[in-house]
């Protein structure tokens, strides 16, 4: 825990309503969460009952997100994600971000999206939206480089302004 953050999703506990400094650390965590591409851990942040949209497909529960998310990363390959908070208000909390991932040819592309979460009482998201387009970009294009799966370091930049 040398970073300051901590090892899985489960021991942080950050219920709403949501404050500038709990709702970028409640993103801060989730970004982190899926950086480690573990779909058990991903999972224990959404209710038993979660409703997932995301992009053209609808996910349901923890079981159902588990499969997707496994599936996403085997498509996914060098997955490397950076979220940053775009509004918050009471148990809601809007976010943007960009990934950079390489396909089973060796293409690589970056995927920028929005997402907008609901969270119960606990801190738990019951209900996630995501809109995401994919652009295809050349290897020297990347932006994204940690050592993955794993967090962001710190002192890696988050999000440039898209131009």
């Amino acid at each position: 825990m040398s970073s300051g953050r901590p090892a899985s999703t489960s021991t942080v506990i950050l219920p709403p309503p949501y404050t500038m400094e709990s709702a970028t650390r409640k993103v801060r965590v989730a970004e982190d969460a899926w950086n480690s591409r573990d779909p058990d851990r991903v999972a224990l942040g959404y209710t038993e009952d979660s409703v997932w949209r995301n992009r053209s497909e609808f996910v349901t529960g923890r079981d159902q997100i588990r499969q997707f998310l496994a599936g996403k990363w085997e498509r996914e390959r060098d997955y490397r994600l950076v979220k940053a908070l775009w509004s918050f208000n009471g148990n809601r909390i809007a976010v943007r971000f960009q990934y950079e991932w390489r396909d089973a040819a060796g293409e690589w592309w970056r995927s920028y999206g929005n997402e907008l979460w609901e969270f119960d009482e606990a801190g738990l998201m019951r209900r996630r939206e995501a809109s995401i387009n994919d652009v295809s970009i050349s290897e020297h294009d990347r932006r994204f480089f940690w050592a993955a799966p794993g967090p962001r370091p710190a002192e890696h930049p988050g999000i440039p302004e898209v131009v």
